[in-house]
């Protein structure tokens, strides 16, 4: 299989515009018309992991965290991160990102934390903002329906969890065709009224090149005519963070003891303002830009890792502070690329890195 087909489902599923600025995501190392007989899964990119992608005769490694965040100016092995990408070169091993293009969907990494928990009301704790446009064309009702396909399958027309949503109002619209001019109705030099649709879309902005590109393929006139305005709605299956619920409140240390189980780790934590938990918010890596958002949703509890210890005073008696520790709050990552990969290419292999990529030890 090309490495650029497993590539493109991927980025259908965590969009590379939804990475944050300082991020790398997307192919580091290597090229798209690559082939390669299957995938290895890892947290990390290390030289082990390298190793094992060479041993298994694979050719695309697959990571949640990039190698490379920033330029690098010399290759000569003098630290790790040459080292992995000389190495990954000089084997033809291709390595490719999904960082916080995976930590802002809805269904990303956060999601399957708050699976591993058990909780239920699931959605984005800090919804992302500016990543939603309004698109606005004019189309002759005969043509309505194509063109509204056209932006459907192009990916606008998507409304938090509803897909193929759109707005049509009648109107008569006019034109006049200057010198040279082929209308598709009337003639040029004339004015011309057609009674016409106006189809209104919310569309992520993401998109909005491919959205346009479609409605004017299937548009009958020479000059479509259309707009994109700004909004300030939110997208709620974008952003950072997510936040969810238990049935029914459980005991605080009782949390203690199911966290401390699913991650598989030692916690730091303040204490609770409360003897139960119910509302949860959560972020995988280092989320203390979230606490504010936490609060907000009035969570009871908030769960991320790298924590310092004066951020700790932040909780300020209103809510629980949990650290699990960055390597184990998105350990489960692993498995959610995984089971993506393989439900798109079932016949194809996808291995998860028996590797321990934890820089940290604890005794």
């Amino acid at each position: 299989m090309k490495i650029g087909d497993i590539i493109s489902d991927l980025e259908q599923w965590a969009p590379p515009f939804l990475q944050e600025s300082y991020d790398n995501s997307g192919l580091i190392v290597g090229a798209k018309d690559w082939d390669t007989k299957g995938v290895l899964v890892a947290l990390d990119c290390l030289e082990e992991v390298v190793d094992e992608a060479i041993d298994k005769d694979i050719s695309l490694i697959v990571t949640h965290h990039p190698i490379v965040f920033s330029g690098l100016k010399r290759f000569n092995g003098a630290t790790y991160i040459e080292r992995v990408v000389m190495k990954a070169i000089k084997n033809d091993i291709a390595i490719y990102a999904i960082h916080t293009n995976l930590d802002n969907v809805h269904w990303g990494v956060n999601a399957k934390i708050i699976q591993m928990l058990g909780l239920e009301k699931h959605s984005v704790l800090s919804p992302m903002k500016n990543s939603l446009k309004k698109f606005q064309v004019y189309v002759p009702s005969s043509h309505a329906e194509s063109v509204e396909s056209a932006v459907f399958s192009a990916g606008g027309g998507k409304v938090s969890a509803y897909e193929e949503c759109s707005f049509k109002s009648n109107g008569v619209g006019s034109f006049k065709g200057g010198k040279g001019t082929n209308p598709f109705i009337g003639e040029a030099g004339k004015r011309e009224f057609v009674e016409e649709i106006k189809l209104e879309f919310i569309v992520p902005a993401f998109v909005v090149k491919d959205v346009e590109r479609a409605a004017r393929t299937a548009h009958p006139y020479e000059e479509m005519a259309f707009e994109w305005l700004a909004i300030e709605n939110n997208a709620t299956l974008y952003g950072a963070g997510a936040v969810g619920e238990f049935e029914k409140p459980i005991k605080f240390h009782t949390f203690l003891e199911d966290v401390k189980t699913a991650f598989g780790t030692t916690l730091k934590y303040t204490p609770s303002p409360k003897d139960t938990v119910q509302r949860v918010a959560v972020c995988g890596g280092s989320g203390s830009f979230l606490l504010g958002a936490a609060k907000a949703v009035e969570a009871d509890v908030f769960i991320t890792a790298d924590y310092k210890y004066h951020q700790f005073f932040d909780a300020d008696g209103t809510i629980s502070i949990l650290d699990v520790g960055h390597f184990e709050s998105e350990q489960f990552t692993i498995d959610l690329i995984a089971d993506r990969l393989s439900e798109k290419f079932p016949k194809f292999a996808v291995l998860k890195t028996e590797v321990n990529t934890n820089p940290i030890q604890y005794y």
